[in-house]
């Protein structure tokens, strides 16, 4: 695998290290020591699935807080997104700052996000199917949101979105300091 680390501390983009054949490729897309080297968290618990029928579909900015905070490892398995994270940390550096990455079933790239971030994402196309694994179980105790247009972040997403946006993420207020 091959880590590059974003302008946000901790969080990481993903890219398989493939051995190619004329068969097709071999990679591996996780690994728990890799990912103690670098003081990311290991302990991955549940997997999710979400399936997006449209594109422009928006789903976000969701997280959770403690004692259940959760660290993700996204990745698009079918179609493409535009995936977003925020780092919601207010002793980092980078707090309330935002950084995008697009995910695709034909990049394999992954995205993995930190506990204490907010993500969401963007279908760029129908028939989209993206892939998470959790460090921790959900919790509706501990879920929470953020405004996926809250002018407190600036987020730039792509082209028109909102064509479906869940009731619940429609009613996210905004992020107060």
């Amino acid at each position: 695998m091959l880590f590059t680390e974003t302008r946000l501390k901790d969080a990481y983009i993903i890219e398989l290290d493939k051995i190619e054949d004329d068969r097709g490729f071999f990679a591996r897309s996780w690994c728990r020591e890799e990912f103690k080297q670098r003081g990311m968290n290991p302990n991955l618990v549940q997997c999710n699935i979400s399936y997006n029928k449209k594109k422009g579909t928006l789903r976000g900015m969701h997280y959770q807080v403690a004692p259940h905070e959760e660290a993700k490892l996204v990745r698009c398995t079918r179609g493409a997104i535009y995936d977003v994270i925020i780092d919601l940390r207010p002793e980092s550096k980078t707090y309330k700052k935002w950084v995008s990455v697009e995910l695709t079933a034909d990049n394999r790239t992954m995205l993995y996000v930190p506990e204490g971030f907010a993500h969401g994402f963007q279908t760029l196309q129908d028939e989209t199917e993206v892939f998470y694994q959790m460090s921790e179980f959900y919790d509706p105790e501990c879920a929470r949101g953020a405004r996926w247009d809250d002018p407190a972040f600036g987020i730039e997403w792509p082209g028109e979105h909102g064509h479906v946006i869940s009731a619940k993420d429609r009613s996210y207020s905004e992020y107060l300091l």
